[in-house]
């Protein structure tokens, strides 16, 4: 299981068409207005604007009249194009949504990449309110949930690729950290929808700077009803803590997958 979890190695378009004022009909008399609009790009603001010559009409020598004129509204259109999801920018408004597009995701199995990449807009916005130095704050601790990953199967490895699934259908990923430097990991699973079974690591914290912490883990040990026995050997992984406060924690492996964290209890 090469994976952040488990290894070193694996740690709208919105058109808006806004028509300003009004397509009024020409001025009566022998002047008329046709507006010409043009788009021809994911951002257009066309307009035409046509002015009449005012009409002079001689009664009297030397004694011009000047006829009212009457000019037509411009008329404008807006096209606007974007993939770009509207974000809120108060924090408990970006945990909401953020939690809303990966619950009931199979840990982001079931999403499309357009729905990744909405998840990974909201985590940017998050990380911009991240406290100075989230590897110091005490809600880094505690029984978390693995409730997403840009890379579905990195959490679980091969229990959790495409053909594991086959087979492991996962039930809960977990990770618990413990003051002062405790980490325990753990995944469960049933096979074949009635036999359960988990995978679980323990490993010691090691603070790398103000937002990077590395996990060296020991040998993952694997039960499957009443069997249980250990596999494999000693594995590390860096992660970047890019959010954390009561209710989630956002992290980075060094390989830039995006994980999410609920708070369990």
């Amino acid at each position: 299981m090469r994976n952040w979890w488990f290894k070193a190695t694996h740690i709208s378009s919105l058109v808006l068409s806004s028509h300003v004022g009004n397509h009024l009909p020409a001025p009566s008399g022998s002047h008329s207005y046709h507006p010409s609009m043009a788009a021809s790009s994911s951002f257009t603001l066309s307009s035409s604007f046509t002015r009449p010559k005012p009409s002079f009409f001689a009664s009297k020598p030397f004694n011009l009249s000047l006829t009212h004129t009457s000019f037509p509204l411009k008329s404008q259109t807006f096209r606007v194009s974007s993939s770009a999801v509207s974000i809120s920018s108060r924090p408990d408004d970006l945990v909401a949504s953020i939690l809303s597009k990966v619950t009931q995701t199979d840990g982001g199995v079931t999403l499309t990449p357009n729905q990744h990449q909405e998840v990974a807009q909201v985590a940017n916005e998050l990380h911009k309110y991240c406290v100075d130095e989230p590897v110091k704050c005490p809600l880094i601790f505690g029984d978390w949930g693995v409730v997403y990953c840009s890379n579905p199967t990195s959490p679980g490895g091969g229990y959790r690729s495409t053909f594991g699934r086959l087979f492991f259908k996962t039930k809960e990923m977990v990770q618990t950290v413990e003051a002062p430097d405790s980490v325990r990991n753990k995944v469960s699973f049933s096979v074949f929808g009635f036999l359960d079974g988990q995978v679980s690591l323990k490993g010691k914290l090691k603070v790398l700077d103000k937002q990077w912490i590395q996990v060296i883990f020991e040998s993952p040990e694997l039960r499957v009803g009443a069997m249980e026995f250990r596999y494999g050997g000693e594995s590390e992984v860096k992660l970047q803590i890019t959010y954390v406060d009561e209710t989630i924690r956002l992290g980075k492996g060094s390989r830039g997958s995006l994980f999410v964290f609920r708070r369990r209890g």
